[in-house]
């Protein structure tokens, strides 16, 4: 599935972005009062400089003990943000999401411009009906249409019994 066929990015709100001389204070007060985890800067053609998120806020600010009225976006911004295309593998994304540990990434156009931000939260509800799906597939796949629940409970209920005894057996 594309990024683009998930109805989170359809009804994506515009992404907030600012300056990368935008004073901290100033763009943290927006954030709180959109509720929102992240901020992009970007230049005057909506290219991505950069990414300012609570975790940017925390360790690049806070823990270092700056001033937040004198500190701009592009001192303590992540500077290499990761990006992708909405035609770019959904499930390709969240693989990607999970091993590097970030949750938020920005979309960008043919012309390198922001034009969403999706979230690990957004292709979660995507994964486990999908997830099933998949499963359903691969077991016919695999066992044909012979493959029933009553059979699937009887190997289910075989295998818990194996296990049961050999745990018993082996202490």
């Amino acid at each position: 599935m594309k990024i683009s066929e998930r109805v989170e990015y359809a009804t994506k709100p515009e992404p907030m972005t600012c300056d990368i001389n935008d004073k901290v204070i100033d763009v943290v007060l927006r954030m709180a009062d959109k509720n929102y985890g992240s901020i992009i800067a970007v230049d005057k053609d909506s290219h991505i400089l950069g990414m300012l998120t609570e975790r940017d806020v925390m360790k690049r600010l806070v823990a270092q003990k700056r001033d937040p009225a004198k500190t701009m976006v592009g001192d303590i911004m992540t500077k290499n943000v990761r990006t992708a295309k909405e035609n770019d593998e959904l499930v390709d994304w969240l693989r990607i999401m999970s091993n590097e540990r970030f949750r938020r990434l920005p979309i960008i156009d043919d012309d390198n411009k922001l034009v969403a931000i999706m979230t690990q939260g957004d292709f979660v509800s995507y994964t486990w009906p999908e997830l099933l799906v998949q499963m359903k597939t691969l077991a016919k796949a695999t066992f044909g249409d012979s493959l029933s629940l009553p059979r699937i409970l009887a190997g289910v209920l075989i295998y818990s019994v194996v296990i049961i005894v050999a745990v018993g057996w082996i202490s």
